[in-house]
């Protein structure tokens, strides 16, 4: 007997009908009850009694059901541990990052992925947040990285690597860098220099702005937070950041958490496919490189 003849068995079992069962098989009726004939010999007991117009199954073959369903489930099994092996020697893996990212524990996990599977390749790319969402969910990214506002984008699984209030970053001689309390509204009268839209940390400065009434005025906009940070060191406005990208630059700027905006900008990585062995390898990498074990 044969995997396939098993399945014909099953698939008659569950029908209770040859044509409905080559149908579900996808080969001729006469296919179908071929290859169970050749099974009832092979155990020397019908399977099937075919009297009736509906087929029923002997007593022996409700013994061989039971035994064929575990074998093909067993069948299966072996194919999908092969899987999960090959699958992590050659193959690939597509990651999405939040454009301007430059958050180094991402980089290690990368790197640390490689040298554990150097057979896989690794294809990155940038976007907007809600675009590397949309492609989680597609399945066109395996994995991102992606910014969000207080929650994970809906449906996915999720690991928040940052959770952060944001901040008002100024120049050493800026007005704001003079008081020891900010709140949203005291930057309404004065240009910013800010993450574009789509983006966690923006979105969650939008609904800030929203919910208060206020209209802020962006004059600046740019996608790393460097950039961000450089604009406003030379005046051109006060960055809205959070308060690790403003960390990096306390040398020429004064960060002010934003008193009133208690929303945190996430960072996270997101993925849909856990039993891919690949995203499985990133997370536990991910999970490494970003300090949780």
């Amino acid at each position: 007997m044969d995997l396939r003849q098993l399945e014909y068995l099953v698939a008659v079992a569950e029908e209770r009908n040859f044509t409905r069962a080559a149908e579900r098989v996808h080969i001729s009726q006469s296919g179908v009850s071929a290859q169970i004939r050749r099974l009832e010999r092979e155990l020397g007991a019908e399977l099937f009694d075919r009297s009736a117009r509906t087929v029923t199954l002997t007593v022996a073959g409700k013994a061989a059901l039971e035994h064929a369903r575990a074998t093909l489930a067993a069948a299966g099994a072996v194919g999908r541990a092969v899987d999960e092996v090959t699958g992590l020697v050659r193959g690939g893996v597509t990651v999405g990052m939040v454009a301007g990212c430059t958050l180094t524990p991402l980089f290690d996990t990368l790197a640390a992925f490689h040298e554990a599977h150097p057979g896989v390749e690794i294809l990155l790319r940038e976007d907007g947040s809600d675009r590397l969402a949309d492609g989680v969910r597609s399945g066109a990214l395996d994995l991102a990285l992606v910014g969000a506002a207080a929650v994970t984008p809906a449906g996915l699984d999720a690991l928040t690597v940052v959770s952060e209030r944001l901040v008002a970053a100024v120049p050493a001689g800026h007005p704001l860098a003079r008081r020891r309390r900010v709140v949203l509204r005291d930057l309404m009268d004065h240009p910013l220099v800010c993450m574009p839209a789509g983006t966690g940390l923006r979105t969650v400065f939008d609904e800030a702005c929203a919910a208060q009434g206020l209209r802020p005025s962006i004059t600046l906009q740019a996608g790393a937070a460097n950039a961000i940070a450089d604009l406003a060191a030379r005046g051109l406005g006060v960055a809205v950041l959070s308060d690790s990208m403003a960390a990096g630059h306390r040398d020429r700027l004064a960060a002010r958490t934003i008193d009133d905006v208690e929303t945190p900008a996430l960072l996270a990585l997101i993925w849909k496919n856990a039993h891919n062995p690949a995203v499985r390898e990133l997370v536990t990498h991910a999970r490494r490189a970003f300090g949780m074990r």
